[in-house]
């Protein structure tokens, strides 16, 4: 190399007799001067082309450009840890030298070696549909209630994914629910006197639900036990007090007036245990689970003003009355508000996503029964189907109650029903809501049929209104023989009967039948304003 080239050795001879100069006459100079802070700026690393030559002048120019832009005002006045998540980089690291490049390699120092990183865990698979959903808040550690101990992870994640921790302070406190009810007396004796203390302390709650006190006492009965059932099921807990929350939602329960039913519960469970058998932890776990059962009704009350609500309901009651009809008794599994004279949306299994209207039949503050009367054209359809195949023990869906025909609440107004073949539904809940208010207003219902036949649910009708002090059914049978009943259109009779501008009037049937008969009642000088029929589908 030194033949080839014997300028550029000459040169990098001197340069390194320069550097080896350099180190000493700063020492020198460092010993005379008095120590001095650091420019606010210098490079953290060496330049890559650095070989221990004399900077040039282009190396002065970048370093005298460096020192200028420290000096500016800068626009950042926060703390730069604060951009780093606090990850303990300072900001004179840069000028230290402290901060070691990708490698573990000082510019000064000898080579370190790069700690080993732990691997990091694989993705956990999703479990099966249904079964993905954590609980809300962290549930009781296992024995809390019991020894008031901590717990401890052991092991991984159940086949669910809930910790094998958390499953058994689940179980625990079922078995310390359903004890101190056992203790109480029993789920229907709790429920009785859990419907006193809500009386006593939120009546408008119990008034802004459907049903008697009797049917309301028998859905405290059922929530408690459904609830001590799942609780060891935290997606089905969470979904049913959901679902819970949006019918309450429906009926205009405020929250406020759900805070104090905890401690109505819990007081209801220890007025029931002879002195000394409420325990400390039968206090702890009605608390824990009212506090988290709460929240979950609260949240799906909320969710109820963005999708509908359904119920579910069962099939306790199926008649054939006829070839092709049927009157079919449901019982939703929760409170079901409606107005008697409203419909529902009814979905059938097999046929989901199929939703067919009928009246409600029923009186909501009687109990939590709904009657529908059905009539099938034929073996298809949801109306075929809940009339041949549908029985006892089935289960169906339907929607919330739809519809502006009700009672007046002008108490002096009368009442004037005109029905035709199954349009009698509506009119008999409106029946059955006057005689469960004992409401002394007239009411007078005109059932037009074809013939005798059809007169399906006469005798309820007439043990109906044998029961409110100033109601009439009359049937009018338009063909054939008509027996004790009155003959002719069903226009006729009501025409003949009295004078009606008194009376607000109420129509169900097929749809001819709507139009003829409120083309009728114009004529005999009725108002259109006091005609009320829904529109027909």
């Amino acid at each position: 190399m030194r033949q080839n080239a014997p300028d550029a050795a000459a040169a990098g001879a001197a340069d390194t007799a320069a550097a080896l100069s350099e180190p000493a006459a700063g020492k020198d100079k460092a010993e005379e001067t008095p120590p001095q802070a650091p420019p606010a700026v210098e490079p953290v690393n060496p330049p890559p082309y650095f070989s221990g030559r004399r900077p040039s002048d282009h190396d002065r120019v970048a370093a005298e450009n460096a020192r200028s832009a420290a000096q500016e005002p800068s626009l950042w006045r926060g703390d730069p840890g604060a951009t780093l998540g606090r990850a303990g980089l300072q900001p004179r690291a840069a000028a230290r030298g402290s901060v070691p490049p990708v490698g573990g390699i000082t510019p000064s120092g000898p080579t370190t070696p790069v700690p080993n990183v732990p691997p990091v865990a694989a993705i956990r698979p999703p479990a099966a549909p249904g079964t993905d959903l954590p609980p809300p808040a962290a549930p009781p550690p296992p024995g809390a209630f019991l020894r008031g101990g901590g717990s401890a992870r052991r092991g991984g994640l159940g086949s669910d994914g809930m910790d094998p921790a958390d499953d058994a302070a689940l179980l625990a406190t079922q078995r310390l629910l359903s004890t101190s009810i056992t203790f109480a007396g029993g789920v229907d004796e709790v429920a009785q006197r859990l419907w006193q203390a809500l009386r006593q302390a939120q009546p408008e709650l119990l008034t802004a639900l459907p049903g008697d006190p009797e049917a309301q006492r028998a859905h405290l009965a059922a929530a408690l036990t459904w609830l001590v059932h799942h609780m060891e099921n935290p997606p089905a807990l969470v979904s049913g007090c959901g679902r819970l929350g949006a019918v309450l939602a429906v009926c205009g329960v405020q929250w406020k007036q759900l805070q104090l039913v905890g401690a109505a519960l819990a007081e209801s469970l220890r007025a029931g245990m002879s002195p000394g058998n409420w325990r400390q932890d039968f206090d702890h776990a009605w608390r824990w689970t009212w506090q988290h059962t709460y929240e979950w009704i609260v949240h799906g009350g909320t969710l109820a003003a963005y999708q509908p609500t359904v119920w579910d309901a069962e099939v306790v009651a199926h008649e054939r009355r006829r070839s092709d009809l049927a009157v079919i008794r449901v019982r939703p599994f929760l409170p079901m508000p409606f107005r008697p004279g409203q419909f529902a949306r009814f979905e059938i299994p097999g046929m989901p996503g199929v939703w067919r209207p009928y009246s409600l039949a029923g009186a909501p503050h009687r109990d939590s029964l709904i009657e529908l009367h059905v009539r099938a054209k034929s073996e298809n359809g949801v109306s075929g189907a809940l009339v041949h195949r549908v029985r006892r023990g089935h289960r169906l869906r339907l929607t919330g109650a739809e519809g502006d025909m009700g009672l007046p609440e002008t108490p002096g107004r009368g009442v004037l029903m005109i029905a035709g073949d199954t349009g009698v539904a509506p009119m008999k809940a409106m029946l059955a809501e006057l005689a469960a208010t004992e409401d002394t207003r007239p009411a007078v219902l005109f059932w037009g049929v074809r013939d005798l036949d059809e007169l399906y649910d006469i005798e309820d009708l007439t043990d109906l209104t044998a029961r409110i002090p100033r109601a009439t059914v009359v049937p009018v049978i338009a063909e054939g023989d008509s027996g004790p009943y009155l003959s002719g259109l069903v226009t006729d009779a009501v025409a003949a009967y009295g004078e009606w501008s008194r009376h607000e009037v109420y129509l169900a049937g097929p749809p001819l039948m709507l139009a003829n008969t409120s083309a009728s009642l114009l004529r005999l000088g009725i108002e259109p304003a006091q005609i009320h029929h829904d529109p027909p589908e």
